[in-house]
């Protein structure tokens, strides 16, 4: 199968870019993208689409996310992570528990998130990190982000900084070196992210992912297993199962007549299962949001 959906744990000081050149080179196709990146820095979860699935990543971008990250108190970053230059220092060894937790639960919930000034928002055309490595001034938007668990799972003194592990989940779109930052600037000894790996999007878990091996090191490193384009959006979406000639209609750009609820998006699978279409259902028909290739189709 070339085309599909494959999860993959990424390992740390690797770049996003290379994982899908990493794919590109292990499935044979050029056409692999990502619902979204990890900073080098980061491990765990990326989902990579394959050929015609990768038109399936636009429905996986916008999916909640978990991760286990560590915030360090005590010292600022000009980037909110450990890869950025020092710009400040504060002796966090007095900070308590309730202070901390109060932190915690004000930063839990719907709240207006300014992204980290080194982060690939574009800014009149250009990444907000490379205008900031060009020394320019950078003022980012605040924008609504949720965090549905902010969770502290231990506390680790350390002379005058405190490591705090932590499990956030969260909507998309919401920066967790933003939260360490945040975090420590409400204690008033400031903060920056030293760890971070990402365990869920949406339903899928890192431990389902693989580990990907650099082909130019494993000349003969196997092909990874792809996830069928049809149990991934059934995993997502309502399923409504189509007939040989609902799938030609289909394919066709035509309405088809289903008996099925109302549902924003729903996936269409065809007689043997493929993934024939995702679809919006209205009234008892379905409209074709994104058609992906079937062998049902007939010319």
């Amino acid at each position: 199968m070339t085309s599909g959906i494959l999860l993959v744990d990424k390992p740390q000081g690797v770049t996003s870019h290379d994982v899908v050149a990493r794919a590109r080179r292990l499935l044979g196709t050029r056409k692999v993208g990502h619902a979204g990146t990890l900073d080098p820095m980061a491990t765990g979860l990326l989902l990579l689409g394959a050929d015609s699935s990768t038109r399936l990543l636009t429905y996986l971008v916008g999916l909640d996310k978990e991760y286990l990250a560590t915030i360090r108190l005590g010292v600022t970053t000009d980037t909110d992570d450990a890869e950025g230059a020092t710009t400040a220092t504060r002796d966090a060894s007095a900070v308590t528990d309730a202070a901390i937790a109060a932190g915690i639960a004000a930063l839990t919930g719907p709240i207006a998130q300014t992204p980290s000034t080194y982060s690939a928002i574009k800014v009149d055309g250009r990444r907000a990190y490379d205008r900031a490595r060009a020394g320019e001034e950078v003022e980012l938007a605040a924008r609504p982000v949720t965090i549905h668990a902010f969770e502290l799972l231990a506390t680790r003194p350390g002379g005058a900084v405190v490591d705090l592990d932590v499990r956030v989940a969260c909507s998309s779109g919401t920066y967790i070196r933003a939260l360490a930052r945040d975090l420590g600037g409400s204690l008033g000894v400031g903060g920056h992210l030293t760890a971070l790996r990402r365990t869920r999007v949406g339903p899928f878990d890192v431990a389902d992912a693989v580990e990907l091996p650099d082909p130019r090191e494993h000349q003969d490193a196997a092909a990874p297993a792809l996830r069928d384009p049809a149990a991934v959006a059934s995993e997502l979406f309502p399923v409504v199962r189509l007939d040989a000639q609902q799938t030609r209609d289909l394919a066709h750009g035509k309405r088809v007549e289903l008996d099925a609820p109302d549902a924003d998006v729903a996936a269409a699978l065809t007689p043997d299962g493929a993934l024939a279409a995702i679809v919006e259902l209205r009234g008892g028909r379905a409209r074709v949001l994104l058609g992906l290739p079937t062998q049902e189709v007939l010319p």
